[in-house]
């Protein structure tokens, strides 16, 4: 007897074939401390060494500052492996980050939100 949802995966449907800690080599801490709200933004320069595809879509997503929480959200990655690929690009010269800009009481609820707001249009 067939459960629901044993028909064929097809496109979206299947999810992420790779699971995330899969895409960070097992690593789970990044070189740097990065914050969820740190600026990341490309140096311009070429990385060196090999890359994965994600390390090039996170590099794309850098053009102009981006947070460490937007580049999770657009790569539907946890923070956790969204960090470490973001470090292995500011280790390799590729980007340059700044720690957050706080210019109100980053624990105000109207602050959270408009950023809860935010990232939910984005999805």
């Amino acid at each position: 007897m067939a459960a629901a949802g044993d028909g064929p995966w097809l496109d979206d449907a299947a999810g992420r074939l790779v699971r995330p800690f899969t895409i960070s080599n097992g690593r789970t801490r990044p070189t740097i401390a990065l914050d969820l709200m740190s600026q990341v933004r490309d140096t311009g320069a070429t990385p060196l060494g090999y890359l994965g595809p994600e390390h090039a879509q996170a590099l794309d997503l850098c053009r102009s500052p981006v947070s460490v929480a937007e580049v999770a959200a657009h790569l539907k990655l946890p923070a956790a492996v969204t960090k470490v690929l973001l470090s292995d690009l500011v280790d390799c010269g590729a980007l340059t980050t700044k720690p957050p800009e706080f210019h109100h009481n980053p624990t105000d609820r109207a602050l959270l939100e408009a950023v809860l707001d935010g990232l939910r249009r984005q999805l």
